[in-house]
């Protein structure tokens, strides 16, 4: 009896460490994406930058950082 108190436990404990693992990836993700909706929305107002302009030179930024240490 005592063996099976300890098995559940110690599986409790995991799964609480699991779930509160998950919930701080979970919110972690909600608040980068939050920030970079931020950021593209104050491109686009004070700038006038649309979010296709940004996706663009997010695809071309791996090539021109290659080009930079490659010349």
């Amino acid at each position: 009896m005592p063996v099976e108190i300890i098995v559940i436990v110690a599986a409790v404990i995991v799964s609480w460490l699991v779930f509160t693992a998950f919930v701080n990836i979970v919110k972690t993700s909600i608040k980068t994406a939050l920030t970079i909706a931020a950021i593209a929305l104050i491109l686009q107002i004070a700038f006038g930058i649309r979010s296709d302009q940004i996706a663009e030179q997010i695809i071309a930024l791996p090539r021109m950082i290659w080009q930079f240490f490659t010349q």
